[in-house]
């Protein structure tokens, strides 16, 4: 007697759990039955990154790579399942090395970007890197592994949080990832990963107050109703190589911040 197959419905990451989307909508990717995140999805994972935001920008920069380290080792822990769900074991390898490479920088960057400025005046001058908030991430369609790793840790490094929608044809590497992400000891809600419809998704991140930035890298064609969206409330929009790699990423997702102190009496 032949085997039914059975697929597995593969679910949303928002806040540190794994919900179905509220509309109870699903499409095929892959071969698999993936959710597809509605409206409503996108509110509650804005919502999820705003709650989450508090607990990771408050840890110091020296914790926050210390974690980060820690989701490369539940990444390796993975690898073999990871790599036949991505394009194979090199994009797997690549991504680790590149959530490794993200985590050297965490305690890093405020000496970099920051420091004391001379003035021509009687002042101390300091300049101090500050995360943006909450930033909304539209992955690349490929690499879908290496392409949102890559997306996702030059804002996270800052101490932002993210909520990214994955590959849309390729979206299961990113559901796996959620799950290295869920006992990496990063706060729920620090990472939201949606799976659906990009074209569906994009606007209403775009146009979401309570979103400070948002990366279009994974758009395809046009950004710029994206950008009168944005402009909203004055959202940054970022737009870079879809698996680039330097700290002025980093920087990208930084507010920086001047303090002028008077010396003397």
């Amino acid at each position: 007697m032949a085997r039914l197959s059975v697929k597995k419905t593969y679910k949303l990451y928002i806040g540190g759990a794994f919900p179905r989307s509220e509309s109870g909508r699903t499409y095929e990717a892959e071969g698999q039955n993936v959710a597809r995140a509605s409206r409503k999805d996108a509110r509650d994972a804005v919502r999820a990154a705003r709650s989450g935001f508090a607990s990771w920008s408050g840890m110091t920069a020296y914790n926050r790579g210390q974690v980060l380290y820690r989701l490369a080792e539940m990444m390796e822990a993975r690898a073999a399942n990871l790599a036949e769900l991505a394009s194979g074991k090199k994009e797997v390898e690549a991504a680790i090395d590149r959530v490794v490479w993200y985590a050297g920088w965490a305690d890093k960057v405020p000496q970099i970007l920051g420091g004391s400025n001379p003035v021509a005046g009687p002042y101390f001058n300091f300049t101090v890197p500050e995360p943006t908030g909450v930033v909304a991430v539209l992955a690349p369609r490929e690499p879908a592994l290496l392409g949102l790793v890559s997306r996702i840790m030059p804002p996270l490094v800052g101490g932002n949080a993210v909520v990214a929608v994955a590959s849309e044809v390729h979206p299961l590497a990113a559901v796996d990832l959620a799950e290295a992400l869920a006992t990496s000891d990063l706060p729920g809600g620090a990472v939201n990963i949606l799976t659906g419809f990009g074209d569906e998704l994009a606007p209403w991140l775009a146009g979401h107050m309570d979103v400070n930035a948002i990366d279009v890298t994974g758009v395809e064609g046009s950004h710029v109703e994206l950008e009168k969206l944005a402009a909203e409330n004055v959202k940054r929009v970022i737009r870079s190589i879809p698996d680039a790699q330097s700290p002025w990423e980093i920087e990208s997702f930084l507010e920086l911040k001047t303090v002028w102190h008077p010396i003397g009496p």
